[in-house]
C-alpha cells in the first residue's frame, strides 16, 4: 500500500545544500535551484550563481540535506 501512495505525492526534485566558501571557509545552506546569487555571508564571496535549472556552485558542496 506504501508503494501506491508514494506514486500518487510528487516528491521535491530539488534539494537544500551545505556549502563551503572556497576564500573564507564559511558553511553556509542555500537551494539547488536559486534564482539569484548567493554570496556568503561572512567574505561576501560568491558562492552560488542561478543558471536557468540547477545552480552553479563555485564553493564546495558538503553535504545535501532533506
Amino acid at each position: 500500500m506504501s508503494s501506491r501512495w508514494s506514486e500518487l505525492i510528487p516528491r521535491p526534485r530539488s534539494k537544500f545544500v551545505r556549502v563551503r566558501c572556497p576564500d573564507c571557509g564559511n558553511e553556509q545552506v542555500t537551494f539547488q535551484k536559486v534564482s539569484s546569487t548567493v554570496k556568503c555571508n561572512v567574505c561576501d564571496g560568491l558562492l552560488v550563481e542561478p543558471t536557468g535549472g540547477r545552480a552553479s556552485f563555485r564553493g564546495e558542496i558538503i553535504a545535501e540535506l532533506e
